[in-house]
């Protein structure tokens, strides 16, 4: 799947990127590392026990590091991204990884998934499954809705940007299917594999990095 006209109806764009790892400090000091340039400081999501890091990838988009606060209270429910369960503390043992996509909708329904959520000033509704699954594994993206502006219109631009986001899936038709029915407008390439897995390619001030 490649970039498509614009359309005739709102169709959803890619809002963020999401790297997991075991603790901010050590997803912060890993990506800094490979992209050679600062990520700036996010904030702390009551909800999820969670706090983040940012990094603009141009106007539209960005990408959040995230991990486990450990200096919030445990969660009422669990932790968004899966970062609860046995499955993703493993995988990040071995190090922070890119774990999820999220695209940016122009209206986000009322449902059992979609909650109203804040960090600092800023709102927004965003799916979140009540397990805290991720979507498909991980290549399905959540849904958020902005209602005040986005992350990239307040980050300093490193020059950073997104070129391809690769997908893989065991059943590509249902992640392209998905996507259709979002309308979704952007650079993917949906491909099959054996397991969920997410690749970036960016483009730095420094070349290209693979997350």
């Amino acid at each position: 799947m490649t970039a498509r006209p614009a359309p005739t109806r709102p169709g959803a764009r890619l809002d963020h990127l999401v790297i997991a790892a075991r603790t901010l400090e050590e997803g912060r000091a890993w990506l800094e590392g490979r992209l050679r340039c600062p990520l700036e400081p996010g904030g702390e999501h009551e909800l999820f026990g969670t706090h983040n890091a940012l990094l603009s990838l141009g106007p539209d988009a960005y990408l959040e590091v995230i991990a486990v606060n450990p200096h919030a209270p445990a969660p009422g429910r669990p932790r968004w991204f899966g970062l609860d369960t046995p499955d993703m503390q493993r995988r990040l043992s071995h190090g922070p990884a890119l774990i999820h996509w999220v695209a940016g909708v122009p209206h986000l329904p009322a449902g059992p998934d979609v909650l109203a959520l804040s960090r600092g000033a800023n709102r927004w509704t965003l799916t979140v499954p009540a397990d805290g699954h991720l979507p498909g594994g991980g290549p399905h993206p959540s849904l958020i809705c902005w209602e005040t502006p986005p992350p990239p219109t307040r980050l300093p631009d490193r020059g950073v940007r997104l070129g391809t986001l690769h997908l893989g899936t065991p059943d590509p038709d249902a992640l392209r299917a998905a996507l259709d029915t979002l309308n979704f407008i952007g650079e993917v390439e949906v491909q099959r594999g054996p397991q969920p897995e997410l690749r970036a390619v960016l483009t730095t001030p420094g070349g290209p990095v693979e997350l």
